[in-house]
């Protein structure tokens, strides 16, 4: 990447000499190195390779904006003659374009390099290394590793980069119909003992998904949320719940809590962590991100999500949240229960591995409805007894992490995100798991 980097400065600096008057040039480049593997029955059923990078240019002239982009090779150049021809088609272009209101960019100078240390195996070794440990399993998954970067650069003169090294395997241990053992492993650095560890414990369940399944009546539960379900919920909230744009236009799944003073259990403490996270630190309008922003403090809503646009609209300060006002690198605070302890602190209710299908029953009153699947099991006096036929849940947030919450653990996943639109995401979450005293299941 280094070499990207030198030639994507080098291109911004040249662009940068050819504004004139008032003209104000942004550049953002997107580049990822990955390597992706697809697994069924434990043995490679396709494997690629994805190296791309793409350069966006916004001008700027006065109160107007437009912007265009091009993929970026290897050879400086020729790149670089794209770009001028890009650059001359978006000041033509930019005559037509109509006054943008809430037009705002970063004008005071902000430098930042983060190029983070590559420590990742080679793909083949990992993949061998898979395959041998779960030989005996029906293990269906995708592997992607590489390496994500992001750079701005402005004929201000301010220039960031971002590189990060990451895999992310997500995977299943499948027992036929809908059974299956969900699991994942991520990081940014691979460690053979760690992924033996995750092996032998989804290995361990499989015995108890292959007994006959329990339906429960609809109805309210006990219940455990692993972190691998509990993010579903958190992800939902990411949708629109934290960013300022929403609350204004009063759309906000967390608007009780603005508006009505609803509440959540005090041990609920959730940050949006760039300074701990896998992101770059700045954004597409040049702005840094704050270190940390308290979403929610002691169960209270404290600060929102500040795009640049929203920044300009509502007369604020924007604390350098993206376009969508999502968080990327969110974080949940640990509570005190011991994940040792788990199942005998649930006592007779159901473990909950993962969550699907989420949606909003009622944005409102932050409700959600969804559907459980993979890995949820019945459980009587802290054993686990069989696996729990799929069942819908629709429940409210304030009950899950409010007035029904018992506590949360002492432990957390650090999950990554598993997308791969367009690119690899560098998002992630860092999560307990939660346990409710009911849980509401429904037909």
């Amino acid at each position: 990447m280094q070499k990207l980097k030198e030639n994507f400065f080098t291109i911004a600096d040249r662009l940068s000499a050819q504004v004139t008057g008032a003209e104000i040039l942004l550049a953002n480049l997107g580049a990822e190195q990955s390597d992706f593997v697809r697994l069924n029955h434990c043995a490679i059923r396709q494997v690629g390779s994805v190296e791309q990078q793409s350069l966006q240019l916004t001008l700027i002239d006065g109160a107007r904006q437009t912007s265009g982009s091009i993929a970026l090779g290897d050879i400086l150049e020729s790149d670089y003659q794209r770009a001028s021809t890009l650059l001359r088609t978006l000041r033509e272009t930019l005559k037509l374009i109509p006054p943008d209101p809430y037009l705002n960019f970063n004008a005071v100078r902000a430098d930042s390099i983060t190029d983070g240390v590559n420590q990742l195996p080679d793909t083949a070794a990992v993949i061998t290394e898979v395959m041998a440990q779960c030989s005996e399993l029906d293990l269906v998954g995708i592997y992607a590793a590489g390496i994500c970067a992001r750079g701005f650069a402005n004929s201000l003169g301010q220039r960031n980069w971002f590189s990060s090294a990451s895999f992310n395997f997500d995977w299943s241990i499948h027992l036929g119909a809908d059974r299956a053992i969900k699991c994942g492993y991520a990081g940014t650095q691979w460690d053979a003992d760690s992924f033996a560890q995750k092996c032998a414990q989804a290995s361990g369940l499989i015995p108890v998904m292959q007994r006959p399944e329990i339906t429960l009546p609809p109805g309210l539960y006990r219940a455990y949320l692993a972190p691998s379900a509990l993010v579903e919920v958190v992800d939902m909230l990411s949708w629109d719940g934290f960013g300022l744009k929403s609350q204004k236009a009063k759309q906000s799944s967390l608007q009780r809590m603005l508006d009505n003073d609803a509440t959540l259990d005090a041990s609920i403490n959730i940050v949006e962590n760039t300074q701990d996270g896998f992101s770059p630190s700045f954004q597409d309008s040049g702005f840094i991100k704050h270190a940390q922003v308290n979403l929610i403090q002691n169960g209270h809503y404290q600060d929102a999500l500040i795009s640049p646009r929203s920044a300009q609209e509502f007369g604020l300060a924007s604390n350098g949240a993206n376009a969508s006002e999502s968080p990327q690198s969110i974080e949940m605070a640990p509570g005190k229960l011991a994940n040792s302890n788990i199942l005998s602190e649930l006592g007779t209710g159901l473990y909950i591995s993962n969550l699907w299908y989420l949606n909003y029953s009622d944005r409102p009153a932050c409700r959600m409805t969804g559907m459980t699947r993979f890995a949820t099991f019945w459980v009587e006096n802290g054993e686990i007894v069989a696996p729990v036929k799929v069942m819908r849940f629709d429940e409210s947030l304030y009950r899950m992490l409010g007035s029904k919450l018992i506590g949360l653990t002492q432990e957390r996943d650090t999950i990554f995100s598993a997308d791969t639109y367009e690119s690899r995401s560098t998002a992630s979450a860092r999560i307990p798991g939660a346990l409710i005293a009911d849980f509401n299941l429904t037909l």
